[in-house]
């Protein structure tokens, strides 16, 4: 026995729900524009009356994108009293919010197309490329605000700097380009990012300029500036920040003796070079280290032998700080888990048009994540500072 059989076609049945629903907010809300205009003007369309408040003058149209999908509004345009409707008003809320989620998706580190994606749901459709394009060039003004700022924490003991290398498009080729990034603690204790810089190498004249301008927006108070080992920020140092003393960041030295050990001896060699810097004085510290060196050249390691003699003193300098500070300024590792964060954000981009697009994204990397996680957490007591040098013990 045969039955018909009836088939539906959910899509087409979906489709056409929602375009009814679409229609029947538009036409509702429409019909409320026009109520709102006879209340205000207390005349209906084409009435003449005594209390007749003001006239009509056709209307314009303007879109309003609802859960429902897009609508157009035939907003009425009044002479003689002005036309403050509810409606628009919550259009105007809703954009700004939208605007506002926008730009902080994309200082959160969403991708451009993750942020089309995630659009749909709370506003029934997609935002376009174009539109974050020009959401991203306002936030570009205020990171640009944010990254001029004048600092206001006071006095900063504590620097790490470090650069970090990224990709952009020069004249149709490729090439690197490196952000100066610098973070300091400051007299209170707490972490604050003072800024970030493009700088085609890593060189003398870009550290300088690094360094100036840092000074030039109120960095001071500057004692320790902690870093791997860049001849060219060294010099600038030297230069810009004459009484503070360098630091080489304990993981970086490692890292460089690791490059002229054996894989099969690393592990070994690393337990070698953190007895040094657990040792409980400078003195301690200098002496473990003359037998890590012996030790090593006993296991035919010369090259990597040489590099703890040339550069131990450098990690050192940590020790003529307070001892409550050692595990904090020894290593760059406050910067380097920013760095992370970065590379993490700026892998989903790739190549950067330029260099300017890659200096924003890396700044609004560095506010966002300062401004959510680090929040008003100290970092470090800087009393001990305090009493352990006066303002010149250090210098020198």
């Amino acid at each position: 026995m045969s039955e018909k059989i009836v088939q539906l076609n959910e899509d087409v049945i979906k489709g056409q729900l929602k375009e009814l629903v679409r229609g029947s907010v538009e036409e509702t809300l429409n019909e409320l524009l026009e109520q709102e205009a006879e209340k205000l003007t207390q005349a209906a369309r084409y009435e003449r009356n005594e209390t007749r408040q003001g006239y009509r003058s056709g209307h314009y149209d303007r879109n309003l994108t609802t859960t429902s999908g897009e609508v157009t509004l035939h907003v009425p345009r009044l002479k003689g009293v002005s036309f403050e409707t509810a409606i628009i008003e919550r259009y105007r809320r809703r954009e700004s919010s939208v605007e506002e989620a926008l730009i902080e998706m994309y200082l959160a580190g969403v991708s451009v197309r993750r942020v089309e994606d995630n659009t749909k749901t709370p506003w029934g459709s997609k935002v376009s490329p174009a539109t974050i394009s020009e959401l991203n060039k306002k936030a570009y003004v205020h990171i640009e605000a944010w990254r001029n700022r004048r600092l206001q924490g006071g006095r900063y003991p504590y620097v790490y700097v470090d650069g970090i290398y990224l990709r952009r498009n020069w004249g149709g080729e490729f090439e690197n380009v490196a952000i100066l990034v610098a973070i300091a603690v400051n007299e209170d204790g707490y972490r604050e990012v003072l800024g970030a810089a493009e700088g085609m190498k890593e060189d003398k004249a870009s550290w300088i300029s690094f360094f100036q301008w840092l000074r030039g927006r109120g960095l001071d108070g500057v004692k320790l500036i902690v870093g791997d080992k860049c001849l060219g920020m060294l010099e600038a140092v030297g230069e810009v920040f004459p009484d503070a003393k360098y630091q080489r960041c304990t993981v970086h030295f490692y890292r460089n003796v690791f490059s002229v050990v054996p894989r099969s001896k690393v592990k070994l060699v690393a337990k070698m070079l953190k007895a040094i810097h657990a040792q409980e004085s400078k003195k301690a510290a200098r002496e473990k280290a003359e037998l890590v060196i012996t030790q090593l050249r006993e296991m035919k390691l010369k090259e990597a032998a040489k590099k703890v003699q040339d550069g131990v003193e450098e990690t050192l300098t940590y020790c003529e700080f307070p001892y409550e500070h050692w595990t904090r300024i020894r290593t760059n590792n406050v910067i380097e888990r920013l760095n992370r964060e970065i590379r993490r954000r700026t892998r989903v981009v790739g190549t950067f048009p330029d260099g300017n697009s890659a200096l924003m994204l890396v700044c609004a990397r560095l506010r966002h994540v300062a401004g959510t996680q680090w929040g008003n957490k100290k970092y470090m007591n800087m009393k001990h500072l305090e009493t352990a040098f006066d303002d010149t013990s250090i210098a020198g």
